[in-house]
């Protein structure tokens, strides 16, 4: 069984920084992909940004702002936030692609944690 646990989330002033964390734990052979998404109230979920072993991608209104980076002794993968904005706030969820014991090529959800960004 594949779980994974999201981190890091809260509230930050405008300008501020977040570190997010999502960690996955069980039968896990390799990780194919991982992504971090967000859903503010009232708005479909966007892509934030995503790592392969070989390319990352962002988000137009994250680039410059927010990096992507893994962890792969951990099996995490982080989203490091800088120069927040109020528009920044939504949950975010992780989701991972990867071949685990139980199954190959499938993506697994974080419980999400919440971002705001307000003064």
């Amino acid at each position: 069984q594949v779980q994974l646990v999201e981190s890091g989330g809260g509230l930050v002033q405008p300008g501020g920084s977040l570190r997010l964390s999502c960690a996955a734990s069980g039968s896990i052979f390799s990780i194919n992909a991982m992504r971090w998404y967000r859903q503010a109230p009232g708005k479909q979920r966007e892509l934030v940004a995503s790592i392969t072993d070989s390319s990352t991608n962002y988000a137009d209104s994250v680039k410059g702002r927010f990096t992507i980076s893994r962890d792969n002794a951990k099996n995490t993968v982080y989203l490091q936030m800088n120069s927040l904005k109020p528009e920044d706030t939504a949950v975010y969820s992780c989701n991972l692609n990867l071949n685990s014991r139980a199954n190959w090529g499938r993506d697994y959800w974080g419980q999400g944690t919440q971002v705001t960004v307000s003064s």
